[in-house]
């Protein structure tokens, strides 16, 4: 696309609404609404005439010979068969821009905090492109999280798309949090879906500091808004980290937890007559899910989105529909152990369950095989507890068993970590080839 065909005059004369086509509600049901038309297609915002006076907006979210299905903004109180449903210049298209950065706002683009609504002057569609492989850029930087659990034993790379997968109560969001205040990128976008109100709130004023919120958007959509609000909320988030990598910066995206938009997902399909499958999702989950995670990484022109999804494990199970999904997507999974977080070790990474697949591209062979090391030496002792615990083993019986013992307290001192205080990558590093090399001088003993 040429420079004046991106003239913001030019892309808004595109979308304007020059003949209003319109329609009539045939059924009302809490979640959804059905109508006789406009004829439009799926992902148009339509606006209702409530025969109480009120305008409601709603998403057309499935379409057949009989009519479209429409997704409301609000509860249906006020809507009645024969009311007039007409179609908004609201296409899939979204304004962006920087006019963003400092912002709260919800799935619509409007304002959480007490400013203005965002005037946005670039459209983009809400849908995005994930980006073509050829046009991916390699690995070859390490970013930094101020967690040296992740730094030294799980490095990641600028771009790389990471879960963290978890059961309730574990410690998850404390993690993301963590991450989100400490990791180093040019902009940072947070996609809070189906949270508590309270939480989303607490998040803005106490996690992003003043000093931060310059290079900070948070998009929000909590527990009690209609599934296609946050729905909606993830595109708003994809999309504006997508126009941010575009113009050449470093993105970090933050979603917690992509298993409620996952539920949304479900809701709407449920809804609009899809079979139920696994744990009963719908199969437009399954193909919703790689559409978010390919959107983000890093591109050969520049500029990079690193993402990091929040998955949480139904039952502590990360072998679930979901989480057996989100693993296969994405590039490495962190695991949260709720055996660690019940014995007040924080963060509660379970290292050798977790991997960074793009690790030994941006870490030094000396780093790799440090972390190999460590995690091997946790798996050994794992594997030996019970008889370690019991006394059933004796000193001597196998060398491997030997070394694993005389590490093991020094390693999980090192990957327990105060989040408050992040610690440099390289002070990470440093003091895990310490604590292998002479565990006893470890200086994160006393």
């Amino acid at each position: 696309m040429t420079a004046l065909e991106q003239h913001p005059l030019l892309q808004r004369l595109r979308s304007a609404e020059f003949v209003r086509h319109a329609g009539r509600v045939t059924r009302v049901l809490p979640g959804f609404i059905e109508a006789d038309g406009p004829n439009v297609g799926l992902g148009t915002v339509c606006e209702l005439a409530c025969s109480d006076g009120r305008t409601l907006l709603a998403e057309a979210s499935g379409a057949s010979q009989h009519g479209i299905v429409l997704m409301p903004f609000a509860q249906t109180d006020g809507v009645r068969v024969g009311d007039t449903v007409s179609a908004t210049a609201r296409s899939g298209l979204v304004a962006v821009g920087d006019a963003f950065l400092g912002r709260a706002v919800d799935g619509l683009g409007l304002p959480l905090d007490d400013g203005a609504p965002p005037q946005g002057h670039h459209l983009r569609r809400l849908q995005g492109q994930p980006l073509q492989p050829l046009q991916r850029a390699a690995a070859t930087q390490p970013v930094a999280t101020g967690v040296r659990a992740i730094d030294a034993l799980l490095t990641l790379a600028r771009g790389q798309r990471i879960g963290i997968f978890a059961g309730s109560g574990v410690g998850k969001s404390t993690l993301v949090n963590a991450m989100a205040r400490h990791m180093d990128a040019d902009l940072k976008i947070i996609c809070l879906v189906g949270e508590r109100g309270r939480e989303a709130a607490e998040y803005w004023r106490h996690n992003v500091p003043e000093s931060e919120r310059a290079r900070t958007v948070l998009v929000a959509s909590t527990s009690e808004q209609p599934a296609v609000l946050r729905v909606r909320a993830v595109n708003l988030a994809l999309v504006l980290a997508e126009h941010y990598r575009e113009a050449g910066r470093h993105v970090l995206f933050m979603m917690d937890s992509i298993t409620r938009y996952a539920m949304a997902l479900r809701e709407i399909g449920l809804a609009i007559g899809e079979p139920p499958t696994a744990r009963a999702y719908t199969p437009s989950v399954f193909a919703a899910l790689p559409r978010v995670v390919e959107r983000c990484g890093a591109q050969a022109s520049g500029g990079a989105i690193t993402a990091v999804f929040s998955v949480l494990a139904e039952s502590d199970d990360i072998e679930d529909p979901l989480s057996d999904v989100m693993r296969s997507l994405l590039d490495g999974h962190i695991v949260l152990s709720r055996t660690l977080a019940e014995q007040g070790h924080y963060p509660a990474i379970d290292v050798a369950r977790s991997v960074s697949r793009l690790m030994g591209a941006v870490a030094a062979p000396a780093e790799v095989a440090a972390a190999k090391s460590a995690v091997a030496a946790l798996a050994q002792y794992d594997k030996a507890r019970i008889l370690v615990d019991t006394g059933s083993y004796k000193a001597g019986s196998s060398p491997d068993i030997d070394r694993a013992v005389a590490l093991h307290p020094a390693l999980m001192r090192f990957l327990a970590q105060d989040l408050a205080h992040p610690e440099a990558r390289a002070d990470a590093v440093r003091g895990l080839q310490l604590g292998l090399l002479a565990p006893q001088e470890y200086p994160h003993a006393h």
